[in-house]
């Protein structure tokens, strides 16, 4: 099987999120609960951005087995300094370095000049290469990016030391067909591609995030970073467990293709950063939602009492959701009853 990576930033991107703040406890039981759900790489946070997060880092990267634990950093020493000074006690510590390519960004945030923003990706991922081997490159805002200098900037990139280049939807911008083609893009333009692992990162402002992150796998991107219920910055990252599942359900489309999650603990996890972050999760969330599984038309039920895939994709068990899917309500009918 070719495998997808699973990059999980619920304890990073996720916790960016307005009002989900974690404490270092909170933090460490959501990565155990992660690593017993197979993920393959856990970013644990942003260690320059407080003494908090720096603390919190490195508690995962010491106590976690098994997924590799990845710390953020802008292309800046002293960033790069704090994420190895974070993760360097892990089994498998990633250095993830992250610097904007779009002329917005570029010319509004960063006030630099293209040829300047390719010497600071270059530099910075070296630098970052003398502490360990495993360095992901993030070209910020990339689906906005110009195209022949984002394939200038991954190159060069790769040609320095990263290992993994992520082509983030930082805003949400894309969509699926854009996307996909970008990544295709990417394959057939950038010489040495094939010397790293491609992968993405997607926004869900138009509610596209996981449509996009699934075309980019169709076109060979490799790695996927999500989160625990989607969640993250304003309407938040793809779903983790909508992506999986996704793959594993429609094994027709994703042929070969499959994830090391251990799908039957993915509704546990949700509940669990539900409760420490206190983001409800919907009813009507995809996967997780309590009424994901729940049928109260007649039709519906008398259709599943006599043959669940008639209304069911999925089995609930499949990702460890428990109790009984016939809901009696006004629309219910005497089959159900």
């Amino acid at each position: 099987m070719d495998k997808i990576i699973i990059f999980d930033t619920t304890l990073r991107d996720g916790e960016q999120a307005p009002g989900a703040s974690l404490n270092q406890k909170e933090k460490l039981e959501i990565a155990q609960a992660l690593t017993h759900l197979g993920v393959d790489i856990i970013e644990a946070g942003f260690p320059i951005s407080s003494k908090g997060d720096f603390e919190a880092v490195n508690a995962v990267a010491k106590a976690i087995k098994g997924p590799a634990i990845c710390g953020l950093a802008r292309a800046i020493k002293k960033d790069i300094d704090a994420a190895y000074e974070a993760i360097k006690l892990s089994r498998k510590p990633r250095i993830h370095v992250f610097l904007a390519t779009s002329k917005i960004h570029m010319k509004y945030k960063l006030k630099k000049a293209e040829d300047e923003i390719l010497r600071l990706a270059i530099e910075s991922v070296k630098y970052a290469k003398k502490y360990c081997s495993d360095i992901e490159f993030s070209p910020e805002d990339a689906s906005r990016s110009e195209r022949e200098f984002l394939f200038q900037v991954v190159e060069e990139v790769i040609s320095a030391g990263a290992t993994t280049v992520n082509i983030p939807d930082t805003v949400g911008y894309t969509e699926p067909a854009e996307y996909g083609d970008l990544i295709k893009s990417i394959k057939e333009n950038v010489p040495n591609i094939n010397q790293a692992i491609i992968s993405v990162h997607c926004h869900n402002d138009l509610g596209l995030a996981v449509a996009n992150s699934l075309e980019a796998i169709k076109m060979g991107a490799r790695q996927v970073e999500c989160t625990i219920n989607g969640i993250g910055e304003r309407a938040g990252n793809a779903s983790m467990e909508e992506v999986v599942m996704a793959i594993k359900t429609r094994k027709d489309i994703f042929q070969g293709i499959a994830t090391r999650i251990h799908t039957e603990q993915i509704y546990k996890v949700s509940r669990l950063v539900s409760k420490l972050t206190g983001f409800v999760v919907a009813p009507n969330k995809a996967i997780v939602g309590g009424n994901a599984f729940r049928h109260e038309a007649g039709i519906h039920q008398d259709g599943i009492l006599k043959e669940r895939s008639t209304y069911e994709i999925i089995k609930p068990e499949d990702v460890g959701f428990t109790g009984t899917g016939i809901v009696l309500g006004k629309h219910s009918g005497r089959h159900a009853l």
